[in-house]
């Protein structure tokens, strides 16, 4: 079994406004996730963090200093700061209150503004580096920072982009001067400044999680897909002006928007497109670079809001993991396909942190697209190099969400997959992203079946054709991914052979009790109601429900600090599994739902190949027409 793994980290650096020659990242360190930096003139890498977990959250101020959030395995933590240079590492806002990083901005003047989930509540903090914050805001509701302006007199605060309140913008003093809605207005009107929006921008920033429709991934669905949204990328950085970008869902397209206190909101419907983006400011003028993500590939477009007028900008084949422009109109970006890890680029030839090291995925990597009465699947798919007689055993690799997608992207499993002779399925079902707000809002079938029944169309279609054994298939997927492989296994038994469910919802009802507020959130919005409102929809997507039918051996990974995922409903669905004799393995990790210590994804990573090797044939006697050598059965854990 080949397993070849190294830390790769979709982000470009952060650029030091006073220095662009000066830039803070994050690369792998024996295994994790931690902050260097890179000084492009002397083109010299210097290691700021070294954590148990990993360090991922970052940023670098416009005198200097790198900031870091440093957080246990649970993910609660505060934020530090050190000079680009070194010297003493301090803490970044004293006093502040431990808790899950929601966002960080500082402008060039110095302002700090912070966003910290402590339990319940969402904290947002104002101050001075390395000095005593002062509480703005505290949300009983789940919010990230959106932005501050440069001026330091405007912060925005993003919550789920379908909420009423999508976007709030307050002053220093906590006043709030805008809301924002996240449906889009259908009498054709615009909110007025009363019913205005941000995300973090400017010359430090960081993110809790993901800013845009393109990039909402994760382990539990985002309400944004039920009925429109909009989307915080962030206040202009030019001095003396504060406008806000935003994503509005128009229903059936996507269109930047804009919002400033005198003007209110504005969308931009001359320049709409069909699928989901995201979009930055160009540190000057009024131009954004918009990234597309379309049909598991990404296209990249500069857009001036002034003159109206949309530019591609050329870019290879392949997945734009990140991009940003620069003040001379140069543009930075992160490129990756499936056969290639990530590559850093500049197009103005700055010399960016070096890239780590490379490989080359094997195998024939392709499309294909299932018809069905629903519409045209699209797959990826990529098929190992030996010849052979018979079709290879093939795993399918769902992914998270429902609302992300699988792009041509490099993902070391699939290295791994490939490279020891299985054909790896990646299937954008109906609710992911990347083909429009029609595709990501169908769910015909219901919560979790829909996905199912677009899972079994493509196996069905890749055994027709003769491309994947009709015999030797299994199913492995991370948080949502995972949940969908206990759904298939326990709903449809019999089409897979294996399955892998990495952190899973394995019970809705009691997931939904033992998780965040800001989940519990999401699923209401999900099901239309809570567990005792409508308790049959949540019982009728849940994998509990169908665990006595499995009949493909299993193996679960959990985690014992997972919020999102809790442990309690995985352990109940692993003893439905025991009491119905249903063949399975149990792993457990000491973490969150997410780490930063590519140690653990390489423990996993080891025994699911493990797992595979002793539930499905050996591709290399396949390939040769040999029976295979019997199964061995899993044990039960």
């Amino acid at each position: 079994m080949t397993s070849p793994y190294q830390v790769f980290v979709a982000a470009l650096p952060d650029v030091c406004p006073a220095d662009p020659r000066r830039m803070v990242f994050t690369a792998d360190s024996g295994g994790r996730c931690e902050v260097f930096t890179w000084d492009a003139g002397a083109r010299r890498t210097r290691q700021v963090t070294d954590s148990p977990v990993g360090t991922a959250h970052r940023a670098l101020d416009a005198d200097g200093y790198v900031w870091w959030f440093e957080e246990d395995a649970t993910g609660r933590g505060r934020w530090w700061f050190q000079h680009f240079d070194g010297g003493p590492r301090l803490p970044g806002l004293p006093g502040a209150p431990a808790g899950q990083a929601r966002g960080l901005a500082v402008t060039s003047a110095g302002a700090v503004a912070a966003a910290v989930a402590d339990g319940r509540e969402t904290v947002v903090l104002v101050g001075r580096r390395g000095r005593v914050p002062r509480e703005v805001v505290r949300t009983r509701g789940s919010c990230r920072l959106g932005g501050i302006t440069a001026d330091g007199t405007l912060i925005a605060l993003a919550s789920s982009a379908a909420d009423a309140a999508a976007v709030t913008v307050v002053t220093p003093e906590g006043r709030v001067v805008a809301t924002l809605p996240g449906p889009a207005r259908t009498d054709g009107g615009l909110p007025g400044p009363a019913h205005t929006s941000g995300r973090p921008t400017g010359p430090a920033q960081t993110d809790g999680r993901p800013p845009s429709p393109a990039h909402t991934s994760g382990g539990r669905p985002d309400p944004a897909r039920t009925d429109g949204g909009l989307w915080c990328q962030g206040f202009s950085p030019r001095a003396g002006h504060r406008e806000l970008l935003l994503v509005q869902d128009l229903g059936d397209c996507y269109a930047p928007a804009t919002w400033t206190p005198e003007g209110g909101l504005r969308i931009h419907r001359w320049c709409t497109f069909d699928t989901e983006i995201s979009a930055r400011w160009s540190p000057q003028g009024r131009e954004v670079l918009v990234r597309q993500d379309r049909h598991g590939r990404s296209l990249l477009h500069r857009v001036d809001l002034g003159l109206r007028v949309r530019k591609i900008v050329p870019t290879p084949a392949g997945s734009l993991l990140d991009a940003a422009p620069r003040a001379d109109g140069a543009v930075d970006y992160l490129w990756t396909d499936t056969a290639h890890p990530p590559v850093l680029v500049a197009t103005d030839g700055i010399a960016l942190p070096p890239p780590g090291p490379s490989a080359v995925v094997p195998g024939r990597h392709t499309d294909l697209w299932t018809p069905t009465p629903c519409g045209r699947l699209h797959t990826l798919l990529s098929l190992p190099d030996r010849a052979g007689t018979a079709p290879p055993p093939a795993v399918f690799l769902v992914h998270g969400g429902p609302a992300d997608h699988d792009r041509d992207a490099y993902d070391a499993t699939v290295h791994s997959l490939v490279a020891s002779g299985y054909a790896v399925v990646r299937v954008n079902y109906r609710g992911s992203t990347g083909y429009g707000p029609g595709w990501r809002r169908a769910f015909p079938a219901g919560i979790g079946h829909t996905q199912v029944e677009d899972l079994a169309a493509v196996r069905t279609d890749l055994v027709a054709r003769g491309l994947v054994a009709g015999d030797a298939s299994a199913l492995w997927g991370v948080s949502w991914g995972a949940y969908l492989v206990l759904l298939a296994l326990g709903s449809r038994p019999g089409l897979w052979q294996a399955g892998i469910a990495v952190k899973p919802v394995a019970d809705w009802a009691a997931a939904h009790r033992a998780t965040t507020p800001a989940l519990r959130a999401l699923d209401i919005r999900l099901f239309g109601g809570t567990p005792d409102e409508v308790p049959e929809r949540y019982a009728d997507s849940s994998p509990l429900t169908y665990a006595a039918g499995v009949t493909a051996p299993l193996l679960v990974v959990g985690a014992t600090h997972d919020a999102k995922c809790p442990p309690g409903q995985i352990r109940t669905y692993l003893a439905a599994l025991s009491a119905a004799d249903v063949p399975h393995e149990a792993m457990w990790l000491d973490t969150g739902h997410d780490g930063y210590d590519g140690a653990l994804h390489v423990a996993v990573l080891r025994r699911s190949l493990l797992f595979l090797r002793d539930q499905l044939p050996d591709p290399a006697l396949r390939a040769q027409g040999r029976p295979p050598a019997p199964a061995g059965g899993p044990r039960s854990r």
